[in-house]
């Protein structure tokens, strides 16, 4: 069976976006990120909620295309309705089953690439296998939480460290137990 593996930056106060979604304060660039886009090319499956796949649009995606050419893409959402998707492109509804058949069929582990809300739903149904954390060397103070609003307690073993140069951490976790 395939792993989920909750691939994220966030800050070091747990955000993975300011206020208004803003992630300028993110790393661009830089030997960490090219690691990351890498790494991307390791999935073929890449699963995500609603918001974070709207968040797209404001960098050129249109509506119904994948974000990631080169992957199959699973959007979960009850609300979302977009009338031509591509091929690779497919609208779910919010369901513990269907995450569970996707993690029976991907011939890779699974990319989660958020958001916060949808993570923490996955967390919370124990349907997250790693995390690979994009730790950033700064503070938001606010935003959207790593895991929104999940209150879910859970202990992770880090089993990878990487440091980059700019102070970008890559930090790999798999669940204790």
């Amino acid at each position: 069976m395939s792993r989920i593996i909750y691939y994220v930056a966030t800050s070091i106060d747990g955000f993975i976006a300011g206020l208004n979604d803003d992630i300028s304060a993110f790393a661009a660039g830089g030997k960490g990120v090219d690691k990351y886009l890498a790494d991307l090319q390791n999935f073929n499956t890449v699963i995500m909620g609603r918001r974070t796949y709207e968040f797209g649009y404001q960098y050129g995606l249109v509506p119904g295309q994948p974000a990631y050419p080169h992957m199959e893409h699973f959007i979960f959402s009850d609300t979302l309705k977009i009338k031509k998707l591509a091929e690779t492109v497919h609208i779910e509804k919010l369901s513990i089953d269907r995450v569970k058949e996707i993690k029976q069929t991907s011939k890779t582990d699974i990319y989660l690439c958020g958001g916060g809300e949808f993570a923490g739903w996955l967390l919370d149904n124990g349907l997250i296998d790693q995390l690979k954390i994009k730790l950033n060397p700064i503070i938001l103070g606010n935003g959207i939480k790593i895991f929104g609003n999940s209150s879910t307690q859970a202990t992770w073993n880090m089993i990878k460290k990487e440091s980059f140069d700019d102070g970008l951490q890559i930090l790999t976790y798999v669940l204790k137990g």
